[in-house]
């Protein structure tokens, strides 16, 4: 007798990287079901890789344009039946973006264009902006300490991630706190994550200041929570042999309260890029930030609500992405964060501060130190 009952239909593959809602470099890596014989990856549904499967785990670089993308992972058993499954909300990132160390030296044509800048501010400013590819790099004043604002509510979402479990499931309480921190800069959903980590706010920001410690940030102080109502809708690198002047020119007096330099901001947006690929500081001190949470963190910091300041002038060139944190209070204006083109990655900050006020001027001079940045490095 002929058994005529329907074989099973092939499964589909377990899909490991990419994930929703998280940054990619054009890593796809899963395991496939037995008996596949071929793996096909489509971006947006165009296939970009299809490869002869040996085994059933699999490993491939695809390309990702630079924006929010659909990646679908499909196997081909050796009937030629099709079974996949697809990932939404991936943010492609370029391969010359992936994390890599290298050691800070002096960039002087650079350096020139930062002096430039700062000489012309009448105010105080801190700048640093280092090509986090090659290690070349400029800073004029950037271990002064300014009021810190909301860019230390990275700190918080780093510091808090370390002690989860891998990313938040979206739309979870934790995932809706983190984005109303970090894109609209909600100040009720910082202090309610602070109280989460410590007990209360001043709680949180003692743990927050630690794990700060521990990555190398050495002037930065958390000192409690944010006031309600305001929201808009390592320490030796680069002293010894590469030359750059991480060194205090000119310091405002404002008083107590939260605070950092632009040299701290821009190691814990280094830090954060580090351990998206499992390496850097956070990786290395145990800190608990694991790569998926890293991806995950810049993803949402892709989709910060306070524009024109850094991407003010390097956001309108097709293909470049800024994830950033910026921070004001009425004598200061500040931004800080990470800037992906086609041929590689910068970090940038820019501090400013003046007690008679700051608005639009400032705002533009965070922009001028990006687009001086991504001139110097992307040719």
């Amino acid at each position: 007798m002929i058994d005529t009952t329907p074989s099973p239909p092939p499964r589909p593959p377990v899909i490991e990287r990419p994930a929703a809602y998280e940054v990619s470099y054009g890593v796809v890596q899963g395991i496939a079901a037995r008996g596949s014989r071929r793996v096909v990856v489509r971006i947006d549904g165009k296939v970009v890789r299809e490869l002869p499967l040996r085994g059933r785990s699999f490993s491939l670089d695809v390309p990702l344009p630079q924006r929010e993308v659909r990646v679908r992972v499909e196997t081909v058993d050796a009937r030629g039946r099709r079974a996949g499954r697809t990932v939404l909300h991936v943010l492609g990132l370029p391969h010359a973006a992936r994390p890599v160390e290298r050691a800070l030296r002096l960039d002087r044509r650079l350096e020139r264009d930062v002096r430039g800048l700062v000489d012309g501010y009448p105010g105080n400013a801190g700048v640093y902006v280092e090509d986090l590819a090659t290690g070349a790099g400029a800073a004029w004043n950037a271990r002064a300490t300014f009021p810190a604002a909301s860019t230390l509510k990275l700190a918080i979402a780093v510091t808090l991630l370390g002690r989860l479990e891998g990313p938040p499931p979206r739309g979870s309480e934790l995932d809706e706190l983190l984005r109303q921190m970090l894109i609209p800069s909600d100040n009720e959903a910082a202090n309610a994550l602070l109280v989460r980590l410590g007990g209360s706010t001043s709680g949180g920001g003692a743990i927050v200041n630690a794990t700060m410690r521990t990555i190398g940030l050495e002037r930065t102080e958390m000192y409690g929570g944010y006031i309600l109502g305001t929201s808009t809708a390592p320490p030796s690198r680069g002293v010894a042999g590469g030359g750059v002047p991480l060194n205090v020119v000119s310091q405002p007096y404002w008083g107590i309260g939260k605070s950092t330099t632009a040299f701290d901001l821009a190691q814990l947006f280094r830090a954060l890029w580090l351990s998206s690929g499992g390496l850097g500081p956070l990786v290395r001190t145990g800190s608990g930030v694991t790569p998926a949470e890293a991806r995950y963190l810049l993803y949402v910091l892709a989709r910060v609500h306070d524009r024109r300041k850094l991407d003010r002038i390097v956001g309108a060139r097709p293909g470049v992405i800024v994830m950033h944190k910026a921070g004001w209070i009425d004598a200061a204006r500040h931004d800080a964060g990470l800037i992906v083109w086609r041929g590689g990655i910068l970090v940038a900050a820019a501090m400013t501060y003046r007690p008679s006020g700051t608005g639009v001027r400032e705002d533009a001079f965070a922009g001028r130190v990006a687009a001086a940045g991504l001139r110097r490095f992307s040719g």
